[in-house]
């Protein structure tokens, strides 16, 4: 999968509008058939300070995303809401969804956690 990783630093007046303001984009990503997913954070410490995460099945599905008319849209809109040119991290990784963080095993129900 691709899995993607960017940081968009969005103008203060803008920025508790973030989520209205990417709606239509973030659904219409979502609704593509290699889309896996597609999640925007807020920083903690920065209140202008969104994280996008998100991953494709595959070349061909990312391809796709970036050829498609809602993001060519975004690529019109969205700017004009940003401090600074976003940050991207963009890799392809062997796997189709998450992994398991074993360092923070969560007990199944019943079972005592291990001492630690």
């Amino acid at each position: 999968m691709i899995f993607i990783t960017a940081k968009f630093r969005v103008r203060p007046e803008h920025a508790d509008r973030w989520p209205e303001i990417t709606a239509d984009f973030t659904g219409a990503t979502r609704s593509e058939p290699g889309c896996l997913w597609f999640a925007w954070s807020r920083s903690v410490d920065d209140p202008t300070e969104f994280f996008l995460v998100e991953a494709f099945r595959d070349d061909e599905a990312g391809a796709a995303h970036v050829q498609s008319e809602h993001f060519r849209a975004a690529q019109q809109t969205l700017p004009r809401h940003l401090a600074e040119t976003p940050r991207i991290v963009n890799m392809t990784v062997p796997q189709d969804d998450w992994s398991l963080l074993g360092e923070m095993a969560v007990p199944e129900q019943g079972q005592k956690p291990s001492p630690g």
